[in-house]
This record gives C-alpha cells, sequence and structure tokens, in this order.
C-alpha cells in the first residue's frame, strides 16, 4: 500500500506546482506574439500599395512617401523572438520601430487629405480600408498578448507553481508591450478659452 501512495503523492505534488502549467502559459505567449508579428507583417506589406497609389496622385510629397518607405525598412529589419520577450530593451526596440512606422503613416493620411481626387480613388479607398482594419487587428494582437503575458507572469509569481517555474524552467517575466506616444499615460487637458 505505501509503495502505492508515495508515487501517488509524488505526482499531486507535482500536478499542483504548475510543472504543465507553467509551459502551457508561456505557449500561449508564444502564440499570442506571432499574431502580434502577424498583424505588423499585415501592415508593412500593405505598405508598398499604398505608396504607389498615393505616388501617382501626389508627386511633389515625395519625402513623405519616403519617410514611409524608410520607417517601413526599419520596422520589418527590426525583429524580435520569443526568446527575446523577457528583455525589456528588445521589445522597446521593437516598438519604437513600430512607433515610427505608426508616425510616418499618419503624416501620409494627413498629406492625403490635400489631395481630393485621391481620396476618391478606389484602389486608395480599398487599402485605406485594409490598413485601418490591420491597425485594429495590431490593437487586438497587443491586448491578446498583454493577457497572455499577465497569466503568464502571474503564473510563475504565485505558488505552487513558482516551484515548476522557478526550479524546473528557470521561467522569467515576460515584458508586455506599453504605451510608448509620449504623454499616452497622462490624460490630455482641454481648454475652454
Amino acid at each position: 500500500m505505501r509503495k502505492f501512495l508515495l508515487p501517488l503523492f509524488a505526482a499531486l505534488t507535482l500536478a499542483a506546482c504548475g510543472i504543465n502549467t507553467v509551459p502551457t502559459r508561456e505557449e500561449a505567449v508564444k502564440a499570442a506574439w506571432a499574431e502580434v508579428e502577424s498583424q505588423y507583417q499585415r501592415r508593412a506589406d500593405l505598405i508598398p500599395n499604398l505608396v504607389a497609389t498615393v505616388k501617382g496622385f501626389a508627386a511633389q510629397e515625395r519625402e513623405v512617401l519616403e519617410a514611409v518607405t524608410q520607417a517601413r525598412a526599419s520596422a520589418t529589419q527590426t525583429t524580435i523572438n520569443t526568446d527575446q520577450l523577457t528583455d525589456p530593451a528588445a521589445v522597446a526596440r521593437f516598438q519604437a520601430a513600430q512607433d515610427q512606422l505608426s508616425g510616418a503613416l499618419s503624416r501620409l493620411l494627413v498629406t492625403v487629405e490635400r489631395y481630393p481626387d485621391l481620396k476618391s480613388n478606389e484602389n486608395f479607398l480599398a487599402l485605406q480600408s485594409q490598413l485601418e482594419g490591420t491597425e485594429n487587428r495590431i490593437t487586438v494582437a497587443r491586448r491578446d498578448y498583454n493577457q497572455s503575458v499577465q497569466a503568464y507572469n502571474t503564473e510563475i509569481r504565485t505558488f505552487p507553481s513558482l516551484i515548476a517555474a522557478k526550479f524546473i524552467y528557470g521561467a522569467e517575466p515576460i515584458t508586455p508591450f506599453k504605451a510608448t506616444t509620449a504623454g499616452a499615460e497622462t490624460a490630455p487637458t482641454v481648454s475652454f478659452e
């Protein structure tokens, strides 16, 4: 009887200490990160078509188009693999490259406002709609990633899972996405004067 109870006790103890939960949560974070990258790639893939469409209408806006193209190149070259998600500096570099591209796209869309013919162009409208949809998908993917990171980080810091996390896996907290736009952490002030 004792030979039967000891392995059963050991199995229950190991099952209760997060031995399976930690890698499951880690894989969920990796899958969520892959979705973030997928949506950023989708945006990067739309940009050449958007630039080509705008270029035909707004040849004099070469500086804005070049900025978008350069920002896209920088964003696609700045990558982060799942092993680097515990490195806040690597995540910050990735976010900075994506934010630079977002800013360049915003300037491009403001420039487009000066060209009524372009704003009514079927190709441009379709690309603009796809880009807006992609921005929404990026937001959802980043939210889902942060939720996965929260679940993982909570799991590796709470008992009994922290036993498996620390001693079996050597788990480190993963860095979530943070607001990187200047002033994003404070509410805007409104003046009625």
